[in-house]
């Protein structure tokens, strides 16, 4: 019986189907606003392939947004209907009289539509927008590769349910966000909207005549429902979607008298620090130098290297460069920061070269270069550090290691027993002295080369420090430790990082071997700061120094 029931069932639908007849379309608002969404519903009165309707002739007077397609089929009193529906969201590219023209599906046409799109000016007060954007960027006339901001506004007062904020375009131009957005409030002219502000950097890379394109938010506001109970309210969504103004930009060509880098800024420059203070350099004793380049206009991938030339006698050891990029008064401004570690290995007074960087001033139009000049520093002697030995006889010492014993004329008779006795005296005297003038200047050569090793491990181990470089100070901690001991059983037993903590029994300098393993090999690895393993070092370093002094390299007579 069932199944008898279903057959007629199906026989009644299959004779209450019928082809399309009819198709209607309709917006949901007229006039409308430029860059404001409206909504175009076009209806069929039976199931249609959903790519039935072609929306390209809508692209010359509106931007075409999202297609939504939905099909409905009910039966009422066994008489069957069926719908297909298609929801395009349209905004107006011009202000004035536009048009929709009409769509044909199966040979059935809808009918066209007359659009009024006017500038929100023109809007009478009590019609105020729901939904907006506005564009504002920092220059409009600029160089290539000069980077400009560009802030996006999007005011509401609808509720928003979702959407999403595309970025602004400009063909051959590097667009990046800056920061986070932003959210706040403001009544306009009576109405209270809640605005989200988005920030870009926009660096063009061709020159011409451009448009730079506004940003497009698409997304659903909720909306009052009709339908409604005792017991429940409804809301509804509805598809929209605004754009800004777009921006036309003139990009310049840079200059023909530009040789170099081209740095086109409103203000580029430079300054330095000095750790400590330029009064009090010392021999071994790591000098930090800091150079700080600022830019207005310019992006962290733009910003040139910073380098130095050192004289004779001073080594450089420069630091990974920190790179920072902010807003300031609407205009974006980098930086980069390089600290370098300056060690130097003998006294004396030096002159740093200039540090120069050439720029572009786009406020002037001009060629400009930012410079720090050039500096002379003094690096007095280091009492901490042991002196090479240079040994300085007493006069009479030398007289007696540099003259040659006078032999006394000894007039002896022929074949004389005493002949051969002062002659063998007197080989013998003249091997003992040249066996003890050798020997004091081997002691001082071996002792001299010690002293060098000792001062180049440790002056390495020190810049490491200095710089936070904890790859540098692993590598250099053992050389240091070994170049502190003369005995060859010890430097054999100095192999590993855990073998430094018996051979100096020091507890800060066990404290400092412990952080800067944990910092690279722990669990959770963390940036390095090396001044607890700087002040170990040099403490262990000035002790070692100081018992050493004690013990006098002999020379012989």
């Amino acid at each position: 019986m069932v199944r008898v029931i279903i057959s007629l069932l199906a026989i009644l639908l299959s004779l209450n189907s019928y082809a399309l007849t009819k198709i209607s379309a309709s917006v949901d608002k007229n006039p409308v606003v430029v860059n404001e969404s409206l909504i175009l519903t076009v209806t069929a009165d039976d199931d249609v392939d959903s790519n039935a309707l072609d929306t390209s002739a809508l692209l010359g007077d509106f931007i075409v947004g999202r297609t939504s397609v939905s099909s409905q089929t009910s039966m009422v009193n066994f008489n069957t209907t069926r719908t297909t529906t298609w929801t395009t969201v349209l905004i107006p590219r011009k202000p004035g009289e536009l048009l929709i023209p009409a769509f044909t599906i199966d040979g059935i046409k809808t009918q066209a539509i007359a659009i009024k799109a006017v500038e929100a000016s023109q809007l009478p007060a009590s019609s105020q927008q729901d939904l907006f954007i506005t564009t504002q960027a920092s220059a409009t006339d600029i160089y290539v590769q000069q980077q400009i901001t560009l802030k996006v506004k999007l005011h509401f007062a609808a509720e928003l349910k979702r959407g999403s904020l595309t970025e602004p375009t400009l063909a051959g131009a590097n667009i990046l966000q800056i920061g986070q957005d932003k959210e706040s409030e403001n009544i306009i002219n009576g109405k209270r909207y809640r605005i989200i502000e988005r920030v870009y950097a926009i660096s063009p890379q061709q020159s011409g005549e451009v448009t730079l394109k506004s940003p497009v938010f698409s997304g659903e506001i909720i909306v009052p429902s009709s339908r409604r109970s005792n017991f429940l309210s409804f809301a509804d969504t509805k598809p929209v979607s605004v754009i800004g103004d777009d921006i036309p930009l003139t990009i310049k060509a840079i200059p023909a008298q530009v040789s170099g880098p081209w740095l086109p800024s409103e203000l580029l420059a430079m300054h330095q620090e000095w750790q400590p203070d330029p009064t009090q350099f010392k021999v071994g004793e790591p000098i930090t130098r800091t150079i700080t380049l600022t830019a207005a206009g310019l992006s962290e991938e733009q910003l040139p290297e910073i380098t130095m030339t050192m004289p004779q006698g001073l080594k450089v050891y420069p630091d990974q460069a920190e790179l920072h990029t902010a807003l300031n008064n609407e205009r974006l401004v980098s930086q980069k920061v390089v600290n370098f570690a300056i060690v130097a290995s003998k006294a004396g007074d030096y002159q740093l070269p200039e540090i120069t960087i050439n720029w572009w001033n786009t406020i002037t139009n001009k060629a400009e270069v930012a410079k720090i000049p050039g500096q002379k520093i003094t690096i007095l002697p280091n009492a901490d550090l042991a002196p090479s030995i240079t040994a300085k006889p007493s006069t009479n010492n030398a007289t007696q290691l540099t003259a040659a014993p006078v032999p006394q004329t000894v007039i002896v008779q022929q074949n004389s027993f005493w002949q051969w006795l002062f002659l063998a005296l007197w080989l013998l005297t003249s091997l003992a002295w040249f066996i003890s003038a050798k020997r004091p200047f081997k002691a001082k050569q071996k002792f001299d080369n010690k002293n060098t090793d000792v001062n180049s491990a440790y002056l390495a181990l020190l810049a490491a420090c200095k710089q936070n470089n904890g790859e540098a100070a692993l590598a250099n901690l053992l050389p240091w430790a070994q170049s502190q001991s003369s005995d060859n059983k010890d430097k054999a037993s100095l192999t590993t990082l855990d073998s430094l903590h018996s051979y100096f029994n020091d507890k800060a300098l066990s404290e400092a071997i412990i952080a800067l393993q944990q910092s690279y090999y722990g669990k959770q690895p963390s940036p390095w700061v090396g001044q607890s393993l700087l002040n170990a070092v040099q403490a262990l370093h000035k002790k070692h120094h100081h018992q050493s002094s004690g013990t006098k390299v002999a020379i012989n007579p």
